[in-house]
């Protein structure tokens, strides 16, 4: 069974250093408003980034099989955060808006790819919050 690790290292303040089993290094932070950097990755950003970078990644496995021409694909994912009396938080709900362009097909074609790259996107479906998918699907002769 396939596994995935990280390691962080801490930095001082409110920063460290992120390293990936496949190698990539990266800093991150808080966010800004919580004592933070701006400009580098947050584990906010991560979350939302990991779902719409693994949507995406899926999307493009389906388009293949089905062979769908695929001329442009570009998705901005929302989290929304639920803060509790207690001062906890979880992200509620995150919408995925993808923006797709295709060409020579139908736009059933596409609707089937985003629904096969939900069943087996494996964020989407490690996740507890609501994913919603708002899809702008164009289809070019």
């Amino acid at each position: 069974m396939p596994e995935y690790s990280t390691m962080v290292r801490w930095d001082g303040a409110h920063r460290g250093e992120l390293s990936c089993s496949n190698g990539a290094v990266m800093p991150f932070s808080a966010p800004a408003a919580l004592h933070g950097e701006s400009g580098v990755l947050t584990p906010e950003d991560a979350f939302v980034g990991a779902l719409n970078t693994c949507f995406m990644l899926m999307f493009i496995w389906a388009v293949e099989r089905l062979k769908i021409d695929l001329v442009s694909y570009d998705c901005e994912a929302v989290g929304e955060i639920k803060e509790f009396l207690d001062k906890t938080s979880t992200f509620n709900r995150v919408t995925l808006r993808p923006r797709i362009e295709a060409r020579s097909c139908r736009e059933s074609d596409v609707e089937r790819a985003l629904k096969l790259a939900e069943k087996y996107s494996l964020v989407w479906n490690s996740i507890r919050s609501e994913v919603l998918l708002e899809p702008e699907i164009n289809i070019h002769s």
